[in-house]
């Protein structure tokens, strides 16, 4: 089973292996305090798309 987690919050026992799935580092948060496997950068949307969807709910569907 998959489960997404925002990098933010606290890392549980239950949780498995962590994956950062992003270009950008989470603000605030120190490499050695996000317990994770591995960060997945080449992954994630590029900049063009991340400009084009601009947190805009109407292109949520087309987004993703």
């Amino acid at each position: 089973m998959l489960k997404i987690k925002r990098a933010y919050e606290s890392a549980e026992t239950g949780d498995g292996a962590r994956f950062l799935v992003d270009r950008l580092w989470p603000r605030g948060i120190r490499k050695e305090k996000l317990e994770m496997k591995a960060w997945l950068k080449d992954v994630a949307p590029s900049p063009a798309l991340r400009k084009w969807f601009s947190h805009d709910p109407a292109r949520w569907v087309e987004f993703q």
